[in-house]
């Protein structure tokens, strides 16, 4: 993908490594956001495999006065060893086998959303298919009515999407911003609570049940936990499998001949999603807070900073990548991040790579041929802190 067609499609104007640009420094300080950004591999790798140095208990440093609750249970957001014990409880939903055994739904799922596009000559991707494929998955799984998928996009455009940047400076609309999320917040822990007291009271064979029922260290999840953990499976589990499924077309047609030998040969599936996960990472940003005074490449950054990993920037690193600009579908070894690394490495990753090859190869079963709608140019989510397509409009050949 060139810097013409980042430009062209609008990704956001701060992901400047996609437009083949470097850093200025490996790390810096933003005046602006008032917090560190770190743009090489080695250095993201180094912070986010260090749990110790580097906190992702955010709320004490950017929401320092919030309702604790607010957070209790969210394992994006929890440091050793409660996070062990919340990891624990999750990874019996995510095993390989469990993964695997969805294979046959996932398929069933795909097929019934192709076969109502209303038009066979045109797809809207995200819409269409990504979106509520994705939402359907982890709803079954988590046990709550994938019918409700108009609430759940509702929620996670207000938490998820807004085009403000993640800061510490003070700012009226930043302020406003946090509010807007906060309710929607609430409003999502309101609808998952219903759901909680009613598995305390008659358990399901769904993994909402599940976590209502475990224990770790001989405790419990309390209430709030098991809204917080379930919420974040939700949201978390549909805007990866989304994101990817609509940057892998993407990457493909801005890149014709090594989707025709993806079709010649469905076994480079797996190396196409693998390279759009390093291409275009979906999850732009991660962050973390200093336990103590720590140097990153040659700069002193204090106690109780705010440290921001760009991701998708270190996926553009080549000291880490030969001609990381480059799409390539082969390459060998491809040791992306666009999962993450370390404890907090996506949880749901084997999930959304299986949806991902799903969706693609029934995609390429079906249409002939795949591109973008010129009539219907591809937009993408306006926060920073992601790069993935909002609608995608596709001709199909048909």
């Amino acid at each position: 993908m060139s810097t013409l067609l980042a430009d062209r499609w609008g990704i956001h104007p701060d992901h400047f490594w996609l437009r083949g640009q470097k850093p200025e420094r490996i790390i810096q300080f933003e005046e602006e956001l008032g917090m560190w950004s770190v743009f090489g591999y080695p250095e993201v790798v180094a912070i986010l495999g260090d749990p110790v140095t580097y906190s992702s208990d955010l709320a004490r440093r950017f929401v320092p006065d919030a309702d604790e609750s607010l957070f209790d249970g969210n394992l994006a957001q929890t440091d050793p060893p409660q996070h062990r014990k919340l990891r624990t409880l999750a990874s019996h939903a995510f095993t390989p086998k469990v993964v695997a055994d969805l294979a046959p739904r996932i398929q069933e799922i795909t097929d019934e959303l192709l076969d109502a596009v209303a038009d066979p000559g045109r797809i809207e991707m995200v819409a269409d298919l990504a979106y509520p494929l994705a939402v359907i998955v982890i709803a079954e799984l988590l046990g709550v009515p994938s019918s409700d998928r108009v609430l759940f996009k509702k929620w996670a455009k207000e938490m998820f999407e807004s085009a403000n940047k993640f800061s510490l400076a003070d700012n009226e609309e930043l302020e406003r911003d946090l509010k807007g999320r906060t309710e929607q917040a609430l409003h999502m822990n309101d609808y998952l609570r219903e759901h909680v007291l009613d598995r305390r009271r008659k358990p399901r064979e769904d993994l909402l049940s599940k976590l209502v029922e475990a224990e770790v260290d001989g405790e419990r999840l309390t209430d709030i936990q098991v809204i917080n953990f379930s919420s974040l499976l939700l949201f978390a589990g549909h805007v990866t499998t989304t994101m990817l499924l609509g940057n892998t077309v993407l990457c493909l047609d801005a890149h014709p001949e090594q989707e025709a030998r993806l079709r010649a040969d469905r076994s480079r599936m797996t190396g196409v999603i693998e390279e759009s996960l390093r291409f275009l990472s979906p999850f732009a940003t991660s962050y973390r807070v200093t336990n103590a005074e720590v140097e990153i490449a040659g700069r002193t950054v204090g106690a109780n900073q705010m440290v921001k990993v760009l991701l998708s920037a270190a996926n553009r690193d080549e000291r880490q990548f030969a001609d990381p600009h480059t799409f390539d579908s082969t390459r060998d070894p491809n040791p992306h991040i666009g999962f993450g690394r370390g404890i907090h490495f996506c949880l749901g990753a084997p999930l959304a790579r299986l949806e991902g090859q799903i969706a693609l190869n029934t995609m390429l079963d079906r249409y002939p041929g795949l591109a973008v709608d010129p009539e219907q140019p591809p937009s993408f989510m306006p926060t920073p802190d992601f790069v993935g397509v909002r609608t995608l409009g596709l001709r199909t050949g048909l």
